[in-house]
């Protein structure tokens, strides 16, 4: 099957290459612009095209409060014109969406994939839009939710981690947002695995664990031996943003562990295995 890999500069398009899988080929936007659905088609047609994996996005969450139809275009708009692409050519999409898709209802049970999407921000909504526009289309489609997602590559929560402990003495992270990271690598290989033998849906991804943002760079801090700065517990109200982040995002991984037969890495061994590739 030949596949495509639209935002392959971002995380997950650079780990998926890291994998070197057979006949994918990898653009990002100074090879295809995806909000331009003639030359999605036209790129479809000449490599012969039969899946897609869309990592393509606007994923800057605060950057998007102020650029709605920006978000639109590259969440919402750009991913309708994979979904026609693909569906004229009876082929499958593969698309990355968010646990930013939940949040303004209250809740402390993992999210499984049909409850219902109630973001917060611009970024969630946009990229609900998106999921919706693959539905309307009726392409073949497997829609893939992930949260906190870090690797070696572009800027990511580990990464910035990584430089403050080292600079600085105190450091205070929020500890009333609660989630799953996901190391890119460990999703990649899923993907991939993921296409091998394709069942339609939505589906859970990220590593198996649950914990908060400081919990998080407590582990980072950690692992790395940045240990001489003092990582502090703190409310998310003393970070004012324009951004009103999910409170609980722990996504239920049940489906596509069985469906798949998935094995997931426990979030704290996918960190080690991060930190030793970037130290």
């Amino acid at each position: 099957m030949k596949v495509l890999v639209t935002g392959a500069k971002g995380q997950l398009g650079c780990s998926i290459q890291d994998l070197s899988p057979d006949n994918f080929i990898y653009t990002d936007i100074e090879e295809l612009d995806i909000t331009d659905l003639q030359a999605v088609r036209t790129l479809v047609a000449r490599e012969k095209v039969e899946a897609i994996v869309n990592c393509a996005g606007f994923t800057n969450v605060e950057a998007a409060e102020d650029n709605y139809n920006l978000a639109e275009l590259l969440n919402a708009t750009a991913t309708q014109n994979l979904a026609i692409a693909m569906k004229e050519v009876g082929g499958l999409l593969l698309h990355i969406s968010t646990d930013y898709v939940f949040g303004k209802e209250p809740y402390n049970t993992p999210c499984k994939e049909d409850r219902k999407g109630t973001p917060t921000g611009v970024y969630g909504l946009t990229k609900l839009h998106g999921e919706e526009a693959i539905l309307r289309s009726g392409v073949r489609h497997i829609i893939i939710r992930t949260s906190w997602l870090y690797s070696p590559y572009g800027k990511n929560f580990v990464k910035t981690m990584l430089e403050l402990t080292a600079k600085r003495p105190v450091l205070n992270v929020v500890f009333d947002q609660v989630g799953t990271p996901t190391y890119a690598g460990d999703l990649a290989a899923a993907i991939i695995r993921i296409l091998e033998a394709p069942v339609e849906g939505i589906f859970n991804y990220s590593n198996e664990g649950v914990c908060s943002w400081y919990d998080f760079a407590k582990a980072i801090s950690q692992l790395s031996g940045h240990t001489s700065c003092q990582i502090k517990p703190c409310h998310s109200w003393e970070f004012p943003s324009k951004v009103h982040r999910p409170a609980y995002s722990v996504l239920d991984k049940t489906l596509v562990k069985e469906t798949f037969g998935l094995s997931i890495p426990y979030w704290t061994d996918s960190l080690r295995e991060c930190l030793s590739k970037m130290l």
